[in-house]
């Protein structure tokens, strides 16, 4: 399959999962999944140091959905690329008792690094996690031994900027310039009231300019390479950074998208049926896997596994010159 067709075909796999898992559920909030997907996919495919069979690896990169309510999204990505979370377990999402609640839970669901409802608490703690980051690295690291260097990378909302915590943690980040910080901000101009004219009109982008954050404009939120090059930028930058992409809510969804209905509501069935028509992907079965897909996604498990060894390996170099630094990690 030429690449650019498999790489839509990924994209495509984790909008439908994640509207598949709400609409089963008729509940949650289709639009920022259908919306985000190819933020997450660039992040996820192109950036993101992880191991799904050790979600507890000391030098993984970090990545929240500060937009906890979008929860769908992050279920897809973590039974995509091999943690312990089971396609049955996306179709029990917000049932009781299952590992898909309705917004993600830190200690209870494999690889959720935050919890995240209350907006602007996951943009908050992922400045905290950036905070430890830059503070076991002052402390640990020693020239030629750069054990500690992950990143943190969270896709955040309108809702989650309107929070005053998120102005505060805003602040703070930018004051101590936590240059592993790489925020992606979802700027589809809805909240689940309507427009966010109505109440947030602001220049976002002057105003993390003034936090002293490295801030960058994506124009389109389908373009993946425009997501991955603005990524690879921010990597270069001391700063912390937010990458404004310019997107659309429920993508897809023939008469929703760009709107309120597709921010809190199941679409319905002939308005996901529709979407899938528009998109060409298969009515049935529901929570359809394509093949190809899942060979794509399962290589994450080969690669993290790969990387936290090679991890292993200079943390092994480290233990020999320091040994009573490496003790206390």
């Amino acid at each position: 399959m030429p690449e650019r067709s498999l790489e839509q075909l990924n994209i495509n796999t984790i909008r439908f999962l994640s509207a598949d898992g709400v609409q089963q559920a008729k509940s949650g909030h289709p639009g920022l999944p259908m919306g985000t997907a190819p933020m997450a996919y660039a992040v996820w495919t192109r950036h993101l140091r992880h191991n799904p069979a050790n979600p507890q690896w000391a030098n993984r990169d970090r990545f929240i959905l500060s937009g906890g309510h979008g929860s769908m999204l992050l279920y897809s990505l973590l039974h995509l690329t091999g943690y312990d979370l089971p396609l049955e377990e996306l179709k029990r999402f917000r049932q009781w008792g299952s590992l898909t609640p309705g917004h993600p839970e830190h200690g209870f669901t494999p690889g959720v690094e935050a919890t995240t409802g209350p907006l602007g608490q996951g943009f908050a703690n992922g400045v905290g996690m950036a905070m430890a980051e830059a503070h076991l690295a002052k402390i640990y690291n020693r020239p030629g031994h750069d054990i500690i260097d992950h990143y943190v990378y969270a896709i955040v909302t309108d809702g989650d900027l309107m929070e005053g915590i998120a102005s505060e943690a805003a602040s703070l980040a930018g004051h101590l310039g936590l240059g592993k910080l790489i925020y992606l901000y979802d700027d589809n101009r809805i909240s689940i009231e309507g427009s966010t004219d109505i109440a947030f009109t602001e220049d976002r982008g002057k105003r993390f300019e003034a936090y002293g954050w490295h801030v960058q404009h994506v124009p389109d939120g389908l373009d993946v390479d425009a997501i991955d090059r603005a990524i690879v930028a921010a990597k270069q930058d001391a700063r912390p950074s937010i990458i404004v992409v310019s997107n659309i809510i429920g993508y897809g969804l023939p008469t929703r998208q760009g709107t309120a209905k597709a921010h809190g509501e199941p679409p319905g069935e002939p308005e996901l049926d529709a979407a899938k028509d528009n998109l060409g992907w298969p009515k049935e079965p529901r929570f359809y896997i394509p093949d190809e897909s899942l060979a794509f996604f399962r290589l994450a498990a080969t690669r993290g596994s790969e990387q936290e060894a090679a991890w292993e390996q200079k943390f092994e170099a480290y233990r020999a010159e320091y040994p009573e630094l490496a003790a206390q990690l």
